[in-house]
């Protein structure tokens, strides 16, 4: 799959990376109760973490607060999607199941500090694009709401914008009948290459334990 950065994000955000994992042949289910179980107990760990301090201290979360000022987006008023589930647990507002592959996800952002994106590969057409959002971007996204993704994070493909570490859309979200799929990883520009590409194969051995199915992993900069 080609993916891009565009030079813009590359200007802006100094040791920008991104990691993408493909996966093929795998299996959406509902998650396992290992995978429930340790979610839940990670969150209330977190809870108890941070009773006295205020999340946005996190590395993780500073330095996405730091990335989306760079490109013109308020970390305020459109929190770092990675932000946001942690401020849901600070506030004992724990995450849901809703099914294998979003869990993990939601796992791996809060175990890493970073912003995550799984997606459909087989509702992907064409090369992807990371680039600023313009104002005529815009998606319906998994929140229920229609975002417009102007000074934001978005990726692109032929059919137009479909992901964001501030929310995804609607459009190449995972299923139960997803068989390929697509992890955006939102590395800290701190994170040096050689420790990415360890979180890298780490979150895919996880993946596919739980999913089956095989995967490979790239690093963009």
């Amino acid at each position: 799959m080609e993916f891009f950065i565009a030079e813009e994000v590359k200007q802006r955000i100094p040791h920008f990376k991104i990691g993408l994992i493909e996966y093929d042949h795998i299996q959406v289910s509902e998650s396992p109760q290992m995978l429930k179980g340790r979610l839940r107990f990670f969150q209330e760990s977190i809870f108890f973490d941070l009773e006295n301090k205020n999340a946005a201290e996190l590395d993780g979360i500073r330095e996405w607060r730091e990335v989306f000022k760079r490109v013109g987006t308020d970390p305020n008023r459109y929190r770092p999607s990675n932000e946001a589930l942690f401020r849901r647990v600070q506030k004992q507002q724990y995450l849901q199941s809703i099914h294998s592959a979003v869990d993990l996800n939601n796992f791996f952002s809060l175990k890493y500090e970073i912003p995550l994106g799984i997606y459909d590969r087989n509702k992907i057409k064409g090369s992807i694009t990371l680039k600023i959002g313009e104002n005529d971007d815009s998606y319906d996204a998994i929140n229920g709401r229609q975002v417009n993704l102007e000074n934001k994070l978005v990726t692109c493909d032929a059919n137009g914008p479909f992901g964001s570490p501030y929310v995804d859309s609607k459009r190449t979200a995972v299923q139960l009948s997803t068989t390929s799929a697509l992890h955006i990883v939102y590395l800290k520009p701190s994170m040096r290459t050689e420790e990415a590409k360890k979180l890298l194969e780490a979150m895919a051995n996880m993946f596919v334990q739980i999913h089956g199915g095989d995967a490979r992993q790239q690093i963009f900069a």
